[in-house]
């Protein structure tokens, strides 16, 4: 059950490897304008729009011009909605994976308990 559910992971995560792909880049070059606006160093810079990306957020590195404050906003919705996407894949990998191989019983006894 493992290897079907890394299997069809995997499988679903190239289906939308284009549009995550998107969202990476545009999260990388905002992150550059805001490192060149802050003048920080490119690796610096990386390691912050991703912390900011992930909504992770640990405040060791932070803009102090509006312009770059109002992109870190951007960089944090786009981040969201990259997360989203992931959690969907993963979500309908395990529906799909228990779907077929959990035992039918098991799903309806778990069907019951939240209904």
């Amino acid at each position: 059950m493992s290897f079907a559910f890394i299997k069809l992971f995997f499988m679903s995560i190239e289906v939308v490897s284009p549009l995550l792909m998107f969202l990476i880049i545009v999260i990388v070059i905002l992150g550059q304008i805001v490192t060149l606006i802050e003048k920080w160093t490119i690796f610096n810079g990386l390691y912050w729009t991703f912390i900011t990306a992930l909504t992770i957020g640990y405040g060791d590195i932070q803009p102090l011009k509006k312009t770059s404050k109002t992109l870190s906003v951007l960089i944090g919705f786009i981040g969201i909605m990259f997360t989203g996407i992931v959690v969907a894949v993963t979500i309908n990998t395990t529906q799909v994976v228990l779907d077929k191989y959990a035992n039918k019983s098991m799903i309806e006894h778990i069907k019951q308990e939240f209904n």
